[in-house]
C-alpha cells in the first residue's frame, strides 16, 4: 500500500483521538456489570449512528452490533462491553466510574478490560470509510457484547447461533500490550460436593463432618496445582502436559500456551447452626486448560484425586452450567466449558494484522511508557506475535466453531480487574489505525485449516 495511505489512517485515527477518549470516558461512567449493560450498549449505538454506520442495532441478547458497508462476506472486530465489579472501594484512589483523564491516562473500571478496545474499533470502521478502504465484497461488524465477564464467548454462541453470523475471521480487541496474540488456554468451571452427616457439635464422633473431607480435597486440588510431574509425588502436578511422556500430541502447543492451572475459588457449607457438624461442602474450582486438555479428562482429573476417591460415595464432581440472564431478560444456557485455541503463525488474518502494524508502526510492540507498570512495560519488550494470559470470547469464536480469531487491543492485562485500572489515551489510536488498515491487508482466506490447535475438536459433543 502506497506511504500516502498509510499515513492518512495514522493522520485519521490521531484526530479522532480526542472524540475516542470523550467515548471511552462516558462508557467509564455508565458502571456495566455483566447483565447490567443497558447504558453502556445504548450509548454504543448512539455513537455508531453518529458516526455514519449503514446499520447499528441491538440483537435480542443484548448485543450492540454495528455494520459499515454492503457486502456480503464480513470481517468483524469484538470487544466485550461489561466489566467486573470495583471490589473493595477502599483499594481505589479515585472514583472507579468518574471517567476521567490525566496526562494522557485514562482512568476508571472497563478502561483496558475492555471499553476501550469496543471505543477503538467504532472509530476503526469509521476510518475506513472514511477512506475508503473496505475491501469490495465485504462489510466491517463492530461488536460490543454482553456476558464477557460472567460467561466468555456466550455471546458469540447467540451471535453465531442465533443472529446466524459468520464472519470470514473476528478480531478481538481484548487488551494485548501492544502484541498481536493468536491464542490462549481454555478454562472451566467445576464443582465438587461432598456429602455428610450433621451431628451436635458436642459430640462430633457422631456425625459425619463434610467439611473436614472437603479439607482433604482442597490440599489434593492444591498439589495438583503445585506438584511435579516425577514419581516423588502421588499426585502429578498439571505441569505434566509439557512434558511428551504424558502429552505426546500437543506438548508443544502447551509449552506455547502455558500449563494448565487450577484453584479453589469458593467455598460453600450447610450446617443446622454453629454448634453442629456440616452436612454439606462444596468448592468451585477455576481450571485454565492447556493444549492437550478435554473437559472429561478436566473433571477425571478431580475424580482420581486421593481425597476423592477415599470419600467417593459422598462425593460429586460436576461442570457448572451457566443460565443467568441477559439485560434484556433473555436466557441463554450453556455449560461453563471455554475451549482452548491456537492459530497458525501464517494463517492469513494473523499476517493481515501483523502487516497492518508493521506498515504503520514497524515490527515491534509500541507505546511502552515509563509511568506503565513495571508487569505492563515486561511485556511491551516481547515478540509482537504471542498469547494472551486470560481467555476472551475467541473460546467460543475460534475454540468452538473454528472461526478465525486473532487479538490486538489497546491497554494492558495487568490492569484487567485490577484496582485503579488505567489504559493509556494514546492507545485507542494505534489501535484504530490498526483496525482500520486490516481488511486491506487481508489476502482471503486459504484452503489450509489456520487452527494449530482448537479443543472444540476434541470434545465433539459440545451443544
Amino acid at each position: 500500500m502506497e506511504t500516502s495511505r498509510i499515513e492518512a489512517v495514522k493522520q485519521a485515527a490521531q484526530a479522532y483521538l480526542p472524540a475516542m477518549s470523550k467515548f471511552l470516558r462516558d462508557l467509564i461512567a455508565i458502571p456495566s456489570e455483566s447483565c447490567e449493560e443497558e447504558g453502556v450498549i445504548k450509548r454504543t449505538i448512539e455513537e455508531m449512528k453518529a458516526l455514519g454506520y449503514d446499520e447499528a442495532f441491538i440483537d435480542p441478547e443484548g448485543n450492540a452490533l454495528g455494520y459499515m458497508g454492503t457486502g456480503d462476506k464480513i470481517i468483524a472486530f469484538d470487544g466485550h462491553i461489561d466489566t467486573v465489579g470495583i471490589g473493595n472501594i477502599e483499594n481505589w484512589t479515585e472514583d472507579p466510574y468518574q471517567g476521567w483523564e490525566k496526562d494522557g491516562i485514562i482512568y476508571g473500571r472497563g478502561g483496558s478490560d475492555q471499553e476501550g478496545g469496543v471505543v477503538s474499533a467504532v472509530y476503526g470502521a469509521k476510518i475506513m470509510k472514511d477512506l475508503d478502504l473496505i475491501p469490495e465484497g465485504y462489510k466491517i461488524l463492530v461488536t460490543a457484547t454482553v456476558q464477557e465477564e460472567d460467561c466468555d464467548g456466550l455471546c458469540w454462541q447467540y451471535i453465531h447461533n442465533e443472529d446466524g453470523i459468520t464472519p470470514e475471521f473476528v478480531v478481538s480487541t481484548e487488551p494485548t500490550d501492544g502484541g498481536i496474540y493468536r491464542g490462549h488456554r481454555g478454562r472451566m468451571e467445576i464443582r465438587v460436593d461432598v456429602h455428610g452427616v450433621s451431628c451436635h457439635g458436642s459430640a462430633p464422633e457422631r456425625g459425619d463432618n463434610a467439611i473436614h473431607k472437603m479439607a482433604e480435597i482442597i490440599e489434593n486440588v492444591r498439589d495438583l496445582n503445585e506438584n511435579p510431574a516425577d514419581d516423588s509425588v502421588e499426585i502429578k502436578g498439571l505441569v505434566k502436559m509439557l512434558d511428551p511422556k504424558y502429552n505426546p500430541e500437543h506438548y508443544e502447543d502447551a509449552r506455547f500456551l502455558g500449563r494448565g492451572t487450577c484453584t479453589t475459588s469458593q467455598i460453600f457449607y450447610t450446617s443446622p447452626s454453629r454448634c453442629a457438624v456440616a452436612d454439606s461442602c462444596s468448592i468451585s474450582i477455576d481450571r485454565r486448560m492447556t493444549a492437550g486438555e478435554t473437559w472429561d479428562s478436566c473433571l477425571k482429573e478431580i475424580e482420581d484425586l486421593p481425597a476423592c476417591k477415599k470419600y467417593a460415595k459422598d462425593v460429586k464432581v460436576s461442570m457448572y452450567m451457566y443460565d443467568r440472564p441477559a439485560w434484556t431478560g433473555l436466557k441463554y444456557e450453556t455449560e461453563c466449558y471455554f475451549p482452548t485455541w491456537i492459530n497458525k503463525e501464517t494463517a492469513p488474518h494473523v499476517q493481515a494484522l501483523a502487516d497492518a502494524h508493521k506498515a504503520l508502526f514497524g515490527e515491534k510492540r509500541i507505546g511502552k511508557r515509563e509511568d506503565m507498570p513495571e508487569k505492563a512495560k515486561i511485556k511491551r519488550d516481547e515478540p509482537l506475535i504471542d498469547k494472551w494470559t486470560f481467555s476472551t470470547n475467541g473460546v467460543s469464536i475460534q475454540g468452538r466453531y473454528g472461526i478465525p480469531c486473532v487479538g490486538f487491543g489497546p491497554g494492558a492485562e495487568s490492569q484487567a480487574h485490577a484496582p485503579n485500572e488505567i489504559i493509556w489515551a494514546q492507545d485507542l489510536a494505534t489501535c484504530a489505525a490498526v483496525y482500520a488498515l486490516t481488511p486491506s491487508m487481508y489476502k482471503g482466506k486459504g484452503e489450509e485449516d489456520v487452527c494449530q490447535f482448537r479443543a472444540g475438536k476434541t470434545n465433539n459433543d459440545i451443544k
